[in-house]
């Protein structure tokens, strides 16, 4: 079986190619990775205004199609976070703030970590991956929803160092 930082190695070189879909056999383990597309539209309508009793005149609609692969759409922070770590997902997944639906989330804003602090859960393939701060600090921001499908690197939280 692979261990999990080579697992990380994988996707990261896949992330970085051409190759949409890549499946590694070995020892009897067997893992398949897809790219995720998407097709983005952006529709830009022009309506000329004119008075009631003339006809207005719409000119046509410019469709413009955009192809994403494996990118996010981040707003620009508000506040400086140069000086804040990001903890970010190790793999691709779904994001869970807590161990089962009944239990209280791992972390807060305003909660202390610590190194070995877990944070979240991230679960790729049916593997529920528990992910640690890695950092001493405090929870400034959580930056992803219960839930919410998140990509490999995707700055999950923002924490202040101490």
């Amino acid at each position: 079986m692979l261990k999990i930082q080579e697992i990380r190695e994988i996707i990261n070189l896949i992330d970085q190619s051409c190759i949409n879909e890549f499946t590694f056999e070995h020892e009897g383990s067997k893992i398949t990775m897809k790219k995720q597309t998407q097709e983005v539209e952006t529709v830009v309508r022009n309506v000329v205004a004119a008075p009631v009793a003339e006809p207005v005149h719409v000119q046509p609609v410019q469709t413009q199609t955009v192809s994403a692969s494996n990118q996010e759409i981040v707003e620009a922070p508000k506040a400086d976070t140069s000086n804040l770590h990001k903890i970010i997902s190790p793999m691709v997944g779904t994001f869970y703030s807590a161990s089962s639906p009944e239990a209280g989330d791992y972390v807060q804003v305003g909660s202390k970590v610590t190194n070995d602090t877990t944070v979240c859960i991230v679960e790729a393939m049916k593997l529920f991956n528990e992910i640690e701060a890695e950092v001493k600090g405090e929870i400034v921001e959580i930056l992803v929803q219960n839930g919410q499908l998140v990509e490999y690197g995707q700055p999950l939280f923002l924490v202040k160092p101490e």
